[in-house]
C-alpha cells in the first residue's frame, strides 16, 4: 500500500500532515473546526424554525377560525384548483410541518389539537369564521376521502367536527346578504303585486298602483 504524505507549512517549517493532525495542538485545532462546522448550521437551521413558528404564531392569533386537514393523496392538479378557490375566498392555505404548527399551537392556547397532528397536515385560516370550514369541508366532499378535516378552531377555542360542519352548511356573506335582502323585499313585493292586481281591476293605471307601494 502506497502512503501519502502531505506537507503543510506552519509558519518557518514544514511538517507532513499527518503529524500536524495527530499532534496535540493540530488536533485540538480540528476539532474546533468541527465543533464550529456542526454547530454552524444547527444554529441557522434553529433560527429560521423560530421563525417559522413566530409566523405561524402571528397568523393563528389574526385568524378569526381555522381548520387542519390531512391532505395525503391528493394531486398537484387538485391542489392548485383548492388554492384557487382559497384565495378567491380569501383564506390563507399553507402546508405545515406538524411539528413547528404544534409549538405554535401552544403559544396561542389551541393545545387540544396537538393529537391531531399526525401525518400530513395543512393550515387554512381565514379572518371570516365560516370561509375556511365551508372552502376545506366542500372540497373535501369533492376528494371523497383524499382531503379529510382533521380538527379546527374559531374566535381562539377550539371547536368539533358538529360545530365545524355547522360552519361550512353557512352560505358565503355574498350569497347570505342576498338571501337577507330578499326575505326583507319579499312583503314589499308581495304587496305590489296585491296592490297592482286591485288596480288593473278596478281599471286604474299599474303605474299608480306601483307608486303607492313605493
Amino acid at each position: 500500500m502506497i502512503a501519502y504524505t502531505v506537507l503543510v507549512s506552519f509558519g518557518m517549517r514544514t511538517v507532513s500532515f499527518l503529524e500536524r493532525l495527530f499532534s496535540p495542538g493540530i488536533g485540538s485545532y480540528a476539532a474546533n473546526l468541527t465543533e464550529v462546522k456542526t454547530r454552524m448550521p444547527n444554529a441557522k437551521v434553529l433560527s429560521e424554525k423560530q421563525a417559522i413558528v413566530a409566523s405561524l404564531t402571528e397568523k393563528l392569533q389574526g385568524a378569526a377560525a381555522g381548520i387542519i386537514v390531512d391532505y395525503k393523496g391528493i394531486t398537484v392538479a387538485e391542489d392548485t384548483a383548492l388554492r384557487a378557490e382559497c384565495r378567491k375566498n380569501e383564506v390563507d392555505y399553507a402546508v405545515v410541518k406538524n411539528t413547528l404548527l404544534r409549538f405554535a399551537f401552544n403559544n396561542v392556547g389551541l393545545n387540544e389539537l396537538d393529537e391531531q397532528l399526525n401525518g400530513t397536515t395543512a393550515l387554512a385560516v381565514a379572518s371570516d369564521p365560516v370561509a375556511p370550514a365551508r372552502v376545506i369541508a366542500d372540497y373535501a366532499k369533492k376528494l371523497n376521502g383524499k382531503f379529510e378535516i382533521k380538527g379546527g378552531f374559531m374566535d381562539g377555542k377550539v371547536v368539533d367536527m358538529a360545530t365545524i360542519n355547522a360552519l361550512a352548511a353557512i352560505p358565503a356573506l355574498p350569497v347570505l346578504q342576498a338571501q337577507v335582502l330578499g326575505t326583507m323585499l319579499a312583503p314589499i313585493t308581495s304587496l305590489a303585486c296585491v296592490l297592482k292586481q286591485i288596480a288593473e281591476k278596478d281599471g286604474a293605471p299599474a303605474e299608480a298602483a306601483e307608486a303607492a307601494a313605493e
